[in-house]
């Protein structure tokens, strides 16, 4: 019932044109998700609620739907999404297996980043290389911001996101999900930060054998709460403003991976970055990768 209802909404034959966009995240900061789904007069969910801000900003919407919006529901996050989403592509005579459009591959298609180790050169190494069957948790916070335009031209694979204003749910969430699916290779794009909450995940992906690779970013802050600090027009004082200092003392994530068991190595450069990844991947166990950014 649900794809037959959406589907009434699409035109019975749909082409797809050289203005399609690449398929595009719902922005973090609410004033840009809100821009981005302007002027939507439909919005369809898929095994997810209606799109709401992190946290509460004085004067600004919760919500990003504008108004008008009607929001339907294809499947609710505990209904079968997999079987509403092939409904529905029946619905529309939509053919298996379709990819993107041509323009969005080649808008998203990465290129071999060179030089210096930048947030976006390793988002953009980290969805060239991912393999087929990838399943990737991004708890990257600031770092990975530019990954997931460039990953829409990665293989096929399965993205885990943070899925509430809690941080530290990349090392248990990759630990689980290497558990669920051990024929499967497991990459945690993690921030330093919200590593910090649970690094003890790393001694258990050493107990049991996993293979999750992790990607460290280290920025040396809690970057992310230093941003909603300065949005929220606070000035935090010196000893506010060292709570979110992670460089004293600076925190040494080879060490503390080996101390747990997990081979670690460290990468301040594309090049290094890239060849650290590339073991990482065709080696079994666990795996850290510390991305100096």
């Amino acid at each position: 019932t649900g794809a037959r209802l959406v589907a009434e909404c699409f035109p019975a034959r749909m082409e797809r044109g050289p203005g399609l966009p690449a398929v595009e995240r719902i922005p973090y900061f609410p004033e840009r998700a809100a821009a981005a789904l302007a002027g939507l007069r439909t919005l369809v969910l898929a095994g997810a609620p209606e799109p709401v801000a992190f946290f509460g900003y004085p004067g600004q919407p919760s919500r990003f739907a504008p108004a008008g919006c009607e929001i339907l529901t294809l499947a609710s996050p505990v209904e079968d999404v997999e079987a509403a989403l092939d409904d529905l592509a029946d619905a529309l005579g939509a053919p298996p297996g379709a990819s993107l459009p041509a323009v969005a591959r080649a808008a998203a298609e990465p290129s071999g980043p060179e030089g210096a180790l930048t947030p976006a050169a390793a988002s953009a190494l980290l969805a060239l290389m991912q393999p087929e069957g990838a399943i990737v948790v991004d708890e990257s916070a600031t770092t990975g911001l530019g990954y997931f335009r460039p990953s829409a031209a990665s293989p096929r694979h399965t993205l885990l996101t943070l899925t509430g204003g809690s941080i530290g749910m990349g090392p248990p969430c990759a630990t689980g999900a290497a558990i669920a699916c051990p024929d499967r290779t497991v990459i945690d794009f993690q921030g330093d930060g919200s590593a910090m909450y649970t690094l003890q995940a790393l001694w258990t992906q050493a107990r049991e054998g996993l293979h999750v690779v992790t990607l460290l970013c280290n920025n040396r802050s809690y970057r992310i709460l230093e941003v909603e600090q300065q949005r929220a027009g606070t000035r935090p004082g010196p000893k506010a403003a060292s709570l979110t200092d992670l460089a004293r003392p600076q925190v040494d994530w080879v060490l503390l991976a080996r101390g747990m068991g997990v081979a670690a190595t460290r990468a301040d450069s594309t090049a290094a970055l890239r060849e650290a990844l590339a073991r990482s991947l065709a080696e079994p166990g666990p795996h850290l990768i510390e991305m100096m950014v």
